[in-house]
């Protein structure tokens, strides 16, 4: 195949030229094992071997101790985790290749575990009733978490901004912003999990505002060209979230209102569950948003070479991020354009320490060599 296939197509997204439309997807992978939670050689290798990517977007990293839910996960709070992540940075760069640090703060999916006894923070105090792990790998049910004060809102939003500062400083093209998949921010977007009746809760407006602030917060550091968001409007179930009547047409207002902002894309994911049986979701993203919004689109989710070449050919995405893929096929550009066989993953390495399952993915070259 040839670079006329639509995912290799070069396109600028901002301020930052990419050399195709093949994008990382975050990942979280839990390789941080040092005292400071800060990346290593393995992160160096690991982003480095897939910097034919257009765009890397790397695990999201916690934007502060109180946005810890996860073990071995690589921050952006404190000068070790800047400095390993400016060697990523680096390596990246000296392959051609681009990356973006996606910022993080999971709230309420946590344990107390991981704040020293103290409750998880969240819009309200609405346990979402999921089990997760603590550090030592213990199942745990979470908890009530302490809905968060005014003077706390404000602290985390300088939070994002303070971490985006560092990523600043550790040289990343730009940053994403994880307001999806049950984390904070998407926790403020949600009626079951936001029942708060100040600015911030209620109207969609209100529900808006906390991501608008670090939105504003961030630009202090990158122009808004250089920000890029991610959103999960049909997530219903899945890490404490539910769908509500209001759902989509909340996400309907907010992505409506990007359109103000100058931003490098807005990144949407697909259903990760059937949604057929749920009326009130859709269960076709990238095809409902696409009219509404009108700047760079990227989309993700269970896409594959096909998949994601067609959804660009339709004109209903600009951008694909591939997940599990890049996991096991470091060279998913180079793959797609020699229309090769991809690699399997195995799934019992993704959370796993060490290097097995992370930066031992031999690249297509080496895969015919062994064969």
């Amino acid at each position: 195949m040839s670079n006329k296939q639509p995912l290799l197509k070069p396109i600028t997204i901002g301020a930052v030229e990419l050399k195709n439309r093949v994008v990382m997807a975050p990942l979280t992978r839990c390789r941080a094992t040092n005292e400071h939670q800060a990346p290593d050689d393995k992160h160096v290798d690991y982003y480095t071997q897939r910097a034919g990517a257009g765009l890397i977007i790397t695990e999201g990293s916690e934007v502060s101790e109180k946005a810890r839910g996860y073990p071995f996960v690589a921050g952006i709070f404190n000068d070790a985790q800047v400095q390993g992540w400016t060697k990523v940075v680096d390596s990246v760069h000296n392959e051609a290749g681009k990356i973006f640090l996606q910022l993080w703060h999971v709230g309420r999916t946590s344990l107390p575990d991981y704040h020293n006894g103290e409750l998880p923070w969240a819009p309200s105090a609405v346990n979402p009733e999921i089990e997760h792990r603590n550090a030592l790998g213990e199942k745990k049910q979470t908890v009530t978490p302490h809905a968060m004060t005014m003077e706390e809102i404000h602290q985390t939003v300088k939070e994002f901004g303070q971490a985006a500062a560092n990523a600043k400083k550790a040289g990343f093209d730009g940053v994403e912003i994880h307001s999806s998949n049950g984390y904070l921010i998407h926790q403020f977007f949600n009626n079951q999990s936001n029942l708060r009746t100040d600015q911030y809760g209620g109207s969609p407006e209100n529900k808006a505002r906390f991501f608008f602030e670090i939105l504003e917060a961030i630009k202090e550091s990158f122009p808004e060209n250089r920000i890029g968001c991610r959103l999960n409007p049909s997530l219903n179930g899945v890490f404490g979230i539910h769908g509500t009547p209001d759902t989509i047409p909340f996400f309907d207002y907010l992505i409506h209102r990007l359109n103000d902002h100058n931003l490098a894309y807005v990144h949407l994911s697909e259903p990760f569950t059937n949604v057929s049986d749920v009326k009130f979701l859709e269960s076709h993203i990238a095809k409902h948003y696409r009219p509404i919004y009108k700047g760079n689109l990227m989309i993700n989710s269970q896409f594959d070479h096909d998949s994601g070449n067609k959804v660009i050919e339709e004109g209903n995405a600009d951008l694909v991020a591939f997940g599990k893929l890049f996991i096991s096929n470091p060279d998913l550009p180079h793959r797609f354009e020699c229309n090769a066989v991809l690699a399997d993953w195995n799934q019992d390495t993704f959370y796993s320490q060490g290097r097995e399952g992370y930066t031992d993915y031999p690249v297509l070259e080496l895969e015919k060599a062994n064969n």
